[in-house]
């Protein structure tokens, strides 16, 4: 309409314009200017994005509204680490960042406002890096005209899910999913009755029976609920029949389910997604029909399924287009019944007993995108028809006895984003035709017998974030890196040799880098020290670098530091204390030469400290902050020089020692793919790598030159497993709290100098393994009972005071003394005679009764003897006429 006037009011000015003169025009020229003027008004006062609703569009956002987002942007710090755990495609940034006083809010990332009313109804912040604890009084809880919160993939430090929550009562999607919240879910949450869409799910949280009864009864919208890794161990599976009949997601993915789920759940007509994976101690009965037509996603995987693979199961499956059967023990080799679903795009049958040759039937499904066939046993060499699916995005076929070559027809596969074919037989080399799998994300080529070189075009794929070749025979150097997509990246354990290129320090997005156990030598590039923020693990670890550890730069999230096993020389430097997140410092079998740096007990998350097998002198000086080493689990001095008393104010600080942790859980870092910390420890007498839990603790100040006494404070340290004193030049006698050490599995305080006796209150430690107090001047008889009596004359020898069992030299101090059955003849019974004894006694016996009777049959009748049988017998007659 306003087009219109504008060209009518043209043409007719146009039309003046030619009849008139010249000085006419200046009239026409104002006339068009007032006109336009007016029509840009009109338009202005009618948008409805005018400046006059402004409070509506974008001066839409109220004040009281961006300073709830202000305050809740300041809440919280950005870092990486809390976003690493997510989709492959979606790139974590911090968006808050743009958040700025005085712009409008409805223009700030995530944000979204209603047009008409201007109140933040929207708030998009996945993947945000947003790291801290979620307060009950957080200002996010004043924006109630909320109908979408995402607060996704961020990491709440472990927070408790405020009730708060409860309060958005317009919220129809609500998304706290792995968000690192933890704790019971509120019952308010309940009160959400719009929701349609509800995902709490991978954090450590609890759902109570009364809660999930109330949120199925209550939230009567609800078409999706995703509540994977929350326990719901109370939950009985027959209440999930009280959710809405119009359901049709419900995600409960390795929840702690127990019973027997409820069959009449898969007939319900609008259910398309059921995924039970992972509930090992729920009985899934599967209907034998009526199943719900809808039914698109089923994944029954690691239950208890009471089902066999025949023609009905398959009928019903018939609509299904993703389907998880792994882990249900199927057996046998006829899996050819799943070639007849021909809408399958997903098939997952991992981990039961399947075995033959992959079956060609396979082939027959023209939909295929992910086949998951891992850990079966299968044999036989890869297929060629099944690198005929040029749809493939992932392909499983790891722990099997797959034979061969790795095909060149892979490289058909131009749409694969995940390969793995670990833990099988495979040789030869990678294919060099690998450089056409230009979509690869994740390639897992790992435990197999690959060998030749690592071919350059693979480290060099435009979007491979995760690649695993460890556990081959990989040999020659590793070439240039060129792209800057790979996140984790494994070449452990081959025969890789020369020096690490300096391109690797290109790798931005890098968060793993696992090169131990090769033969990797020159100097570690420093620059591997400047990573900032992404690079959270860095393992080294037995190879032939030389030099110095390198400088670490300030504000990087390194957890993980394991440079063991090398030529490394210098001191520690300084610069670690710059990584505020380290959890494993492990610099052990090198070459450094320094005194103990104390300045690492400042660290405030470092649980893991070895520095055995290096040149360390002097003494461990005491603790000089307060809660040093608070949270220190494996703390190994063992084969340096360090001198002077053992460091008593330590093992008062050793927090984590003191108290008992009964959980457990491998220590590393989660993400989509988890990487396990480990450490190269002796225990219990043998170097082993150790994976690292949560419940080990050890002390291993073996072999230095530690004097004094043992402090009775080591007592306190009640969770410790393993405590290796030895060899060193400790005094006085063996302190009795030691016997308090209750989860104590090995004690070594051989080749030291210690005196008196040894307590029997070590009697109490039940499961000790390992004992050793051989080599020192210990006196007294050796305490017996309990563990104590299955350690043989080893862990004593070298004690010329002791005595008694299991050592040969009895003890003099008229003590009943138990022996072995080698040595029966010296022993007593419990009764306190011996075989000798009791002999004796019968042969005297013998003796005497022999002679007795040829007595009798000498005189006929001795008088003696008649007199006491007469006596008996009459005495016997008497009482018997009474």
């Amino acid at each position: 309409m306003l087009i219109f006037i504008f060209y009518v009011s043209f043409r007719i000015s146009h039309f003046r314009f030619r009849k008139s003169n010249n000085m006419g025009c200046s009239l026409w020229l104002s006339q068009l200017l007032c006109l336009l003027f007016f029509l840009l008004h009109f338009q202005a006062a009618s948008s409805p994005f005018s400046s006059s609703n402004l409070s509506s569009s974008h001066v839409l956002c109220h004040l009281h509204q961006s300073h709830a987002l202000l305050h809740f942007k300041n809440s919280f710090s950005i870092t990486s680490s809390a976003s690493m755990d997510s989709r492959l495609h979606d790139v974590p940034y911090p968006k808050t960042e743009t958040w700025e006083e005085g712009s409008d809010c409805c223009l700030w990332d995530g944000v979204t406002c209603d047009l008409q009313t201007g109140y933040v109804i929207g708030l998009r912040l996945s993947r945000s890096m947003l790291f801290g604890s979620f307060h009950p009084n957080n200002s996010l809880f004043l924006l109630s005209h909320l109908q979408f919160l995402d607060l996704s993939n961020n990491d709440f430090n472990s927070s408790s899910i405020s009730p708060q929550f409860g309060g958005f009562f317009n919220l129809r999607h609500l998304n706290l999913n792995n968000s690192g919240f933890a704790g019971q879910v509120p019952s308010k949450i309940t009160y959400l009755s719009n929701l349609v869409s509800l995902d709490i799910s991978f954090n450590d949280l609890t759902l109570e029976a009364t809660t999930f009864n109330r949120l199925a009864k209550n939230l009567t919208k609800l078409r999706e609920l995703i509540l994977d890794e929350v326990n719901m161990s109370m939950v009985e599976p027959i209440w999930l029949m009280n959710l809405s009949s119009s359901f049709s997601s419900l995600y409960l993915n390795d929840c702690g389910l127990q019973g027997e789920f409820p069959r009449n759940l898969l007939q319900r007509q609008k259910l398309r997604v059921l995924d039970l994976w992972g509930n090992h101690d729920l009985i899934v009965c599967l209907p034998r029909s009526n199943w719900s037509s809808s039914l698109d996603v089923l994944f029954v995987s690691y239950t208890k399924i009471t089902i066999h693979l025949d023609g009905d199961l398959i009928n019903n499956l018939r609509s299904v287009k993703m389907l998880g059967l792994s882990g249900c023990s199927f057996v046998g080799s006829n899996v050819s019944w799943f070639g007849n679903l021909r809408q399958l795009s997903r098939l997952y049958l991992s981990s039961n007993n399947f075995s033959g040759h992959i079956p060609s039937a396979f082939g027959n499904l023209e939909h295929l995108t992910h086949l998951a066939l891992s850990s079966n046993n299968f044999d036989g060499q890869i297929p060629p028809w099944l690198l005929n699916h040029n749809q493939l995005i992932g392909l499983f076929l790891s722990n099997n006895k797959l034979i061969g070559t790795i095909p060149n027809s892979f490289a058909n596969l131009a749409t694969l984003q995940h390969l793995d074919l670990s833990s099988n037989r495979l040789v030869g080399p990678i294919p060099s035709q690998v450089r056409r799998l230009s979509s690869l994300i994740v390639l897992d080529l790992s435990n197999n017998l690959l060998n030749a070189t690592i071919p350059s075009s693979l480290l060099n794929l435009p979007h491979l974030q995760f690649l695993f070749l460890n556990s081959n025979l990989f040999m020659g150097r590793i070439r240039r890196f060129q792209h800057n997509s790979l996140i984790h990246i494994d070449l452990s354990n081959n025969k890789l040799e020369g020096a690490i290129p300096i391109s690797i320090c290109k790798l931005k997005q890098l968060q793993v880098l696992h090169f131990s156990n090769n033969s990797f030598s020159g100097s570690i590039p420093h620059c591997l020290g400047n990573f900032s923020n992404n690079l959270l693990a860095l393992h080294l670890g037995m190879n032939s670098f030389q030099g110095s550890i390198p400088t670490f730069s300030k504000d990087n999230s390194l957890r993980y530091l394991n440079l063991h096993g090398n030529q490394l020389g210098g001191r520690i430097p300084r610069s670690i204390l710059n990584c505020k997140s380290l959890e494993v410092l492990d610099i052990g079998n090198n070459e450094i030469d320094d005194t103990f740096p104390v300045f690492l007990e400042t660290l405030p998350q470092l649980q893991v400290l070895v520095l055995r097998s290096n040149k360390l002198h002097g003494f461990l000086k005491a603790a000089s902050a307060n809660y040093s080493f608070s949270k220190l689990r494996i703390f190994d001095m063992s084969n340096n020089n360090l001198s002077g008393p053992l460091p008593l104010e330590y093992f008062y600080s050793f927090e984590a020692m003191i108290v008992s942790d009964e959980s457990f859980r491998y220590m590393g870092i989660t993400g989509f793919y988890r990487y396990t910390y480990s450490v190269d420890v002796t225990w219990k007498g043998s170097g082993i790598e150790l994976r690292i839990q949560t419940m080990f603790t050890t002390i291993d100040l073996s072999a230095n030159k530690f004097t004094g006494n043992i402090p009775w404070s080591i007592g306190k340290l009640v969770s410790l497993k393993q405590l290796n004193l030895s060899h060193n030049y400790l005094t006085g006698n063996i302190p009795p709290d030691l016997g308090k050490l209750i989860n104590l599995e090995s004690l070594d305080l051989s080749s030291n100098t210690l005196t008196g006796k040894i307590p029997t209150d070590l009697v109490d430690l039940i499961f000790l393994s390992v004992f050793r107090v051989s080599h020192n001047q210990l006196a007294g008889r050796i305490p017996l009972g309990k563990q104590l009596d299955t350690f043989d004359s080893s862990s004593y020898e070298g004690n010329s005071g002791l005595c008694g069992f299991p050592l040969k030299k009895a003890c003099e101090d008229g003590e009943r003394q138990p022996t072995t059955l080698s040595e029966e003849g010296d022993s007593e019974s419990e009764n306190g005679f011996g075989w000798k004894a009791v002999l004796i006694g019968y042969v005297c016996g013998f003796i005497f009764s022999v002679t007795m009777a040829h007595l009798m049959f000498r005189t006929r009748k001795p008088i003696w003897v008649v007199k006491m049988v007469e006596a008996k017998t009459k005495t016997y007659r008497c009482r018997g006429k009474n």
